[in-house]
């Protein structure tokens, strides 16, 4: 109503606009509408118009007067666009605005005293839903006006005056329909009132939608009731499915399991979803830092204990080089002060060739530990070349002859009788002579020393030197390879060792890719090793040369 009211004073003078705005009010509002001049009499309305274009292009409206025409009166179905005749009186001097009497008149011409007009509909505003002949709403307005103003004229026209919009309810006595009147001010441009607009609804619709609702709210409960538990339901499994994921993943989380769990991944879009591809991000990255964190845990253990065991070796090694040293140079020291003392001639000779053997084996052993840490220091670099290992084992065999004849030892050559492979000369003499004497040294009297010669595929040979002796207690085979580390420790002076040689071998032979190992058999005890064997075609150029 403030707008139509506000709509209606920018409209004035012109009966187009107003009847345009009249119109489509009552329409769109079910209502019956009244303009009231300052003292609260009503204005003649002309709510509803039609619009023509002429065959000339003139503009005619057509008015539809609520005081002359019923709803007979208008054909039905009309639109904009269709063709139209009405007959009519003109009410201004331009012949721009009809008072209509009828409507597509079959007439041949129109009665006396009216005009017709011929044209195509342009625009225009009908009664739909309301009653087209107003005189009983005229009435009920009129009614509905008086009964409120006798009620509280003066306070009504005090308030309506400063502005205020009135409603209030009203029963018609003779139908007895309750209906709601609204009154709104209709102002100039400078604020001053110029009139006042009107309205009187039917509350009926409204009063019968209640009532239905009131008789069928026993029934309509019980399945609202249910219909709410059921979406309550739905909506909280809805909410509640995905915290309980939530929750399971970050319980797993808590027991740092960080693996992903596919199957229960939230795919949704919404805040749960973004959650859950956060947390799965958070816990790959978790795992991933995990995994990391225990490799390099794993590492550094690793250099911890290989750092306690150097430091274990190297606290060995200096006892071993201190008690290797002590005893030849105690040796040396007595005997020297034997020579000192003036002993007989017949034992100066003898003493001197012991200072000198005992000075020869503190010379091989500093040596061995010499050539020991160049091989520690990755120092060494091998020069291979196309060998025949038999002929070299045959030839430090030879070197042994009086160690082998001495201990009556016999010894088998197993195996192939030429089998060429790469390696360094000099260094493979040095596994081969350190691995014959040891054989020797540590064989039965009367034994035998096997050693095998055989190639295990077309790439690699393998050499096995066995003796029949003593086998090496089970805890001793891996240390074996140790520098100075020593089974039988009076043993090893006894026989002449440094304590060193296995550990130059097992240097020599890594350097070489070899696959090395020392093992108890029935009879003794076994070291094998394998060479990486040469190629056919080395084995042809070596023969051409």
């Amino acid at each position: 109503m403030r707008d139509f009211s506000v709509q209606y004073a920018e409209a004035g003078n012109d009966p187009v606009a107003t009847a345009r705005i009249l119109g489509r009010f009552t329409n769109e509002n079910k209502a019956s509408l009244a303009i009231l001049n300052t003292d609260f009499e009503r204005r003649s309305l002309d709510p509803y118009f039609i619009s023509l274009q002429t065959s000339d292009n003139k503009r005619i409206t057509l008015l539809l007067s609520s005081e002359g025409m019923t709803a007979s009166d208008v054909p039905s179905g009309l639109r904009a666009g269709e063709e139209l005749v009405a007959d009519g009186i003109y009410m201004d001097e331009q012949d721009t605005l009809m008072q209509p009497v009828a409507l597509q008149s079959d007439e041949p011409r129109p009665e006396s005293g009216l005009a017709r007009v011929k044209g195509i509909i342009t625009e225009l505003v009908l009664p739909e839903n309301q009653e087209f002949n107003p005189f009983y709403a005229n009435t009920r307005i009129d009614e509905a006006l008086t009964d409120w103003r006798n009620a509280d004229s003066s306070d009504m026209e005090q308030r309506v005056s400063a502005g205020d919009t009135l409603i209030s309810e009203w029963n018609d006595d003779w139908s007895g329909i309750p209906y709601l009147r609204i009154l709104v001010p209709i102002v100039d441009e400078q604020g001053k009132p110029e009139g006042y607009a009107f309205a009187l609804a039917s509350l009926q619709p409204l009063g019968e939608a209640v009532g239905m609702l009131q008789r069928y709210f026993v029934y309509l409960a019980p399945v609202i009731g249910i219909v709410l538990l059921l979406l309550s339901f739905v909506y909280s499994r809805m909410v509640s499915r995905p915290l309980i994921r939530l929750s399971r993943t970050s319980s797993r989380m808590a027991a740092l399991d960080f693996t992903p769990d596919e199957g229960r991944a939230i795919r949704s879009h919404d805040e749960f979803g973004e959650l859950s591809r956060n947390l799965d991000t958070l816990g790959h990255n978790l795992d991933a830092a995990l995994r990391k964190l225990s490799e390099t845990n794993t590492e550094l253990e690793h250099e911890v204990e290989e750092k306690v065991r150097a430091e274990e070796l190297r606290k060995e090694l200096i006892a071993n080089i201190s008690h290797e040293l002590k005893t030849p140079l105690g040796i040396v020291k007595g005997f020297a002060e034997g020579l000192q003392d003036d002993v007989a001639a017949d034992k100066r000779e003898r003493y001197l060739q012991l200072i000198v053997g005992e000075t020869d084996r503190m010379n091989a052993l500093i040596m061995d530990m010499l050539q020991l840490s160049r091989f520690e220091a990755k120092a060494i670099k091998l020069k291979t070349e196309n060998l025949d290992i038999a002929v070299h084992v045959r030839s430090l065999l030879d070197s042994l002859t009086e160690q082998i004849e001495s201990r009556h030892l016999k010894v088998r050559l197993i195996g192939e009788s030429r089998l060429r492979v790469i390696a360094d000369p000099r260094r493979i003499d040095q596994v081969l002579i350190n691995l014959l004497s040891n054989a020797v040294r540590h064989a039965r009297e009367a034994g035998e020393i096997r050693i095998s010669l055989r190639r295990l595929d077309s790439e690699i040979a393998e050499i096995v030197i066995e003796n029949d002796g003593e086998p090496i207690p089970k805890d001793d085979l891996e240390r074996i390879w140790e520098q100075f580390y020593r089974a039988e420790r009076s043993r090893d002076r006894r026989l002449g060792g440094t304590g060193l040689g296995l550990a130059i071998v097992k240097h020599i032979l890594e350097l070489h890719d070899s696959d090395y190992e020392v093992v108890n058999t029935e009879k003794g005890v076994a070291f094998r090793f394998t060479l990486r064997e040469a190629s056919l075609v080395e084995q042809e150029r070596e023969d051409d040369e």
